[in-house]
This record gives C-alpha cells, structure tokens and sequence, in this order.
C-alpha cells in the first residue's frame, strides 16, 4: 500500500495533518496531487503550543511541510481489502504480450540469459 494511493482514497474523509512548525490542521480532505499537497475544507488549525485555535473554511498545505498525516482506520482496512482483490480480465480481451511461448523453458534448446 503506497502512502499516495491512501491519500487519494483519503478524499472527502476527515484526516489530521501535522506540519514540521508543530501546528496541526483537522478538516477533510478534498484533494492532493503527486507531490501530496493537500486540500482541506472545514479546517479547524491549533497552534502548536495547543492554545490557540483558527476556523477556515479551506486551506492548502504544501506537502514538503507535512511531518504526520493521521486518516480514519475504515479508510486503511478499505484500501487493504482492495489491493487484494482479484482483478478481471484486461479490456481488449486479447492475447497477452509474447503470445508464443507459454513460458516453457525446456522446450527451447538455445535459451540462454544473461545477468546485468
């Protein structure tokens, strides 16, 4: 499970994002790209001393600032049960590449390899 992958089924689920500053931002998320920017709506930001507290109805965090993201467990399980589901047939229903040969390696007298 890649940590992008997380972060993109993560959308429109609540989640607390860290900074390196010690600020922490809970909202929910609404977007992130592939350098894990994010998007939060309906953000609620504590200073890191925990004393003060902002309400903003957005914000944008860059992702080289993040230290700690913290998202829901169903969201975890959701993306683990998905990774090990068994996945259909590709769309062109064709042959696959190399067609040929089946793998069968006995059956070729010049096989021969080499090691990079």
């Amino acid at each position: 499970m890649l940590p992008l992958s997380l972060l993109k089924a993560a959308q429109d689920n609540p989640m607390l994002v860290e900074l390196k500053n010690g600020e922490t931002y809970n909202g929910h998320l609404v977007s992130c790209d592939n350098w894990m920017n994010i998007q939060l709506k309906e953000v609620i930001c504590t200073s890191r001393d925990g004393e003060r507290f902002w309400k903003m109805p957005e914000c944008f965090i860059r992702g080289s600032m993040t230290k700690y993201l913290r998202i829901p467990d169903e969201v975890i399980d959701k993306v683990k049960e998905e990774a090990f589901k068994p996945r259909g047939p590709r769309p062109g229903g064709g042959p696959r590449r190399g067609g040929g040969g089946g793998g069968r390696v006995e059956d070729n007298k010049n096989f021969a390899f080499r090691l990079r």
